[in-house]
């Protein structure tokens, strides 16, 4: 991507004051501040104490399957998806040991809860970030949650309906006493746990903020930036966490939006997709499954949002697209980031999931719920 953004530049596509007027920064600072907390999460071992301390409540294997899509679904929806899919991995992986089941279908029911988990949350994943900015909603998690909370539970118990069925476990399996991970830094997590009281409080005053009952209204990047402060200034690891996180991801980030503006400009993207075409909810649903399989969803929104806004469609079409562009990384591997993240890391572990496994459930899980979405929206409008 930043390859492509060095050469739009050098040939003149986009001068540099559109290049820098292009790239969003309350996206770029909700991303730094949210992988700030992200990453002392991780530095800290509280979210894997936090995740374990959920899950362990778990009495066999079709339960744990139930815990890891419900539990990491909601944290996936609070921290982003790829923090979730970070900490998740070595966690299910040793869960899966314990209670006697795939370690590939415990790995399948992560990738499906950090996926599907994210989709009813303005912050669960950088697409719907993006969306959220673009569109400008008043309250964006009462904007997310209210068109797409219900079809998410429903997609969630689809996956673990699937899931049994995939990997069957004998019901009356009875695991052993789960000891629950040690705090590698105790001072990290008491300055990491008030980020997270942050982001829930903030995040509460911004949907009040929405519906005129808090007298003051805040960009999203805000709820970020006030997280990452206690880590910031109050932690010894600052650098350290500082150095760990995702930068790739900013760079990617920065590029994207400069090489997007580029190819938008051109005017070549609408002419394959302008309003009229994609202007139903299957269509945009689909679309967004179907082409972020190929550009990868982040890449898609910011091209394919513009069009969209172009047309004035209303709410349930642009949720059509952020729905439609998380979804597809339940279809293949490389739909999303976070599917890489959790196969890399279970390789690591010794543990393998094919392309084909994925498909395997892939399939059916994403035909099913992208009817399920188109539904309940189609329904809304």
């Amino acid at each position: 991507m930043l390859f492509g953004a060095v050469i739009v530049l050098i040939t003149g596509q986009i001068s540099p004051v559109e290049a820098f007027s292009s790239i969003d920064p309350e996206v770029m600072i909700f991303l730094f501040g949210m992988f700030v907390v992200g990453e002392a999460l991780v530095e800290s071992g509280y979210l894997s104490t936090l995740a374990s301390r959920f899950i362990r409540h778990a009495r066999n294997g079709n339960q744990l399957f139930l815990f890891i899509l419900f539990g990491l679904g909601f944290f996936s929806a609070v921290l982003m998806n790829d923090t979730v899919a970070i900490i998740g991995t070595p966690l299910v992986l040793a869960l899966a040991g314990t209670f006697g089941i795939s370690p590939r279908g415990a790995l399948l029911a992560l990738c499906s809860a950090v996926t599907i988990g994210s989709i009813p949350s303005p912050i669960g994943n950088p697409q719907n970030v993006l969306v959220a900015s673009y569109a400008g909603f008043g309250n964006p998690f009462a904007v997310f949650g209210i068109y797409l909370v219900l079809p998410t539970l429903v997609s969630l118990g689809i996956a673990y309906l699937l899931l049994c069925r995939m990997y069957r476990v004998p019901a009356s399996t009875e695991p052993p006493g789960l000891a629950l991970p040690e705090i590698k830094d105790p001072g990290l997590a008491r300055l990491v746990k008030i980020s997270l009281l942050l982001v829930f409080g903030l995040s509460g005053l911004k949907m009040l903020a929405g519906l005129g009952i808090f007298p003051f209204g805040f960009p999203l990047s805000v709820i970020a930036v006030v997280a990452a402060l206690p880590v910031l200034l109050g932690s010894s690891k600052r650098f350290r966490v500082l150095a760990s996180i995702d930068w790739g991801t900013l760079v990617f980030f920065a590029s994207m939006f400069v090489l997007m503006e580029s190819v938008y400009l051109t005017g070549i993207f609408q002419q394959f997709l302008s309003p009229g075409t994609i202007a139903g909810i299957p269509a945009i649903f689909g679309a967004s499954v179907l082409v972020s399989q190929l550009v990868s969803n982040v890449p898609f929104v910011a091209l394919f949002y513009p069009v969209i806004a172009a047309g004035g469609l209303p709410t349930t079409h642009i949720l059509a697209l952020a729905a439609g562009s998380t979804l597809a990384g339940s279809l293949t591997v490389l739909g999303a980031a976070s599917n890489v993240i959790v196969i890399q890391s279970a390789e690591r572990h010794g543990v393998r999931l094919s392309f084909r496994e994925f498909l395997r459930l892939g399939i059916p899980l994403t035909a099913l719920s992208a009817a399920v979405y188109v539904i309940f929206l189609m329904i809304a409008a």
